[in-house]
């Protein structure tokens, strides 16, 4: 299945400016200053404040830009915002932005009237906040997992662990709430793009502003699922809570993770044809190569590089090429393939580094369409792929141009706790 991702990040963060100056505290790691400058905490919107190198946004959008499930990513902004433009750079996937509304309903509102006339009613629309910059992939899978075939579509909760009190006006406490069946909302939540808008138009046509997007599918009369979620996707309010947020995302394993480096490197002569495939990016030139399967030597590198940092092998040990199955197969199904292996030795990619190899054809033209697909593959947001091309001088097979190779690097790290 697929999605569409809408994150609202139209806000100022007022309550987050209030918190760092009542305690004349500097948020963690600079949080307050804008990348590049020394400016102070009040100037910069939450969703802007840094955690461990990265805005607040970027640790939001990073499960959806490395997931292939989602189509599409549109944000809604404050107008004017002078922010995200340098963001945008290093976020590594395409996104599309709105102006924002004053409340957040009118933010979510706005980015799906940009999304009219390309989405049917019944596609699905995921809704994320800005400022939750802690959501694990498997809350994700989870998700669309259990709300795939659900009419009101879901959200992810957790039950609420406190006893609960409502105070009075002079802070006094004026009754204990049964917190038996109480969760909280979590983020993302997912309904259809048909129901969603005209919940929310129900909404604003009575003068009411749903605080999220369920509580406006619930005054439909839809009943949306909760889906069990991690209690630990927390909502950065407070300048305090860049602190906890922090530490959830450094883990308690971060710094003694498990490193594994492994390279590889592919070659194949040129033949009859009229393309070439490069990181799954059909590239016309005057030659094809002779090759079992599509011939393409970026993937072909990559997947030696995953295997060898594993220690699985090498790609000719699980792809034969006398294997007639693989006569003429899309490689990128090869990478796909080895990263499930990865994944079960409890391993993921961190970042890969691509070096072409060739007189032609000429890939700068193709450059990002080969980071976008190799991004998808991996499971990493693209910022996080790199690929160059050269030449070897005109010296050798390659510089006479009978052939061209690649050379992969791939870092992987466990994902499985230290000790």
């Amino acid at each position: 299945m697929h999605y569409w991702l809408i994150m609202p990040a139209a806000g100022s963060g007022r309550r987050f400016r209030e918190s760092a100056a009542a305690h004349a505290a500097t948020p963690a790691e600079g949080a307050g200053a804008e990348p590049g400058s020394a400016a102070p905490a009040e100037w910069l919107p939450k969703q802007y404040a840094q955690i461990l190198g990265r805005t607040l946004i970027e640790w939001a959008l990073a499960p959806f830009a490395a997931d292939a499930r989602c189509a599409g990513i549109v944000l809604a902004l404050a107008p004017e915002d002078p922010h995200w433009p340098r963001i945008a750079k290093r976020v590594g996937v395409r996104t599309e932005t709105v102006r924002g509304g004053d409340e957040r309903c009118h933010s979510v509102r706005a980015a799906l009237a940009a999304l009219t006339g390309r989405l049917a009613a019944q596609e699905w629309v995921l809704v994320h906040d800005a400022a939750r910059p802690c959501l694990a992939r498997a809350d994700i899978d989870r998700l669309l997992a259990e709300c795939a075939e659900q009419p009101a579509g879901g959200l992810l909760g957790a039950p609420a662990a406190d006893t609960l009190k409502v105070r009075g006006p002079d802070r006094e406490v004026e009754r204990t709430l049964d917190r038996r069946g109480v969760w909280r909302a979590l983020t993302p939540q997912m309904f259809r793009f048909g129901p969603l808008c005209a919940a929310l138009d129900a909404a604003f046509a009575t003068g009411r502003l749903p605080t999220d997007e369920a509580q406006a599918l619930e005054w439909a009369g839809a009943r949306p699922l909760i889906v069990s979620g991690s209690p630990f996707n927390i909502k950065v309010t407070t300048a305090e809570d860049l602190s906890l947020a922090a530490a959830l995302l450094a883990g308690p394993s971060r710094e003694a993770a498990a490193m594994r480096i492994g390279s590889g490197f592919d070659v194949h002569a040129f033949g009859p044809g009229d393309f070439v495939m490069l990181g799954g990016v059909r590239i016309a030139h005057t030659h094809g190569v002779v090759a079992h399967s599509d011939g393409d030597v970026v993937l072909h590198a990559v997947c030696d590089g995953l295997l060898g940092a594993a220690g699985l092998g090498d790609i000719g040990q699980h792809f034969r090429d006398d294997d007639s199955r693989w006569r003429g197969a899309d490689s990128s199904g090869f990478v796909r393939a080895v990263l499930e292996m990865v994944h079960e030795r409890g391993l993921r990619v961190v970042n890969a580094d691509v070096t072409v190899l060739a007189e032609a054809p000429r890939v700068a033209h193709h450059r990002e369409a080969m980071v976008t697909h190799l991004a998808r593959l991996l499971q990493v947001p693209s910022a996080q792929v790199n690929l160059k091309a050269t030449t070897t001088e005109r010296l050798g097979f390659l510089g006479r141009g009978e052939g061209l190779a690649a050379h992969a690097v791939v870092l992987l790290e466990s994902t499985r706790p230290s000790g």
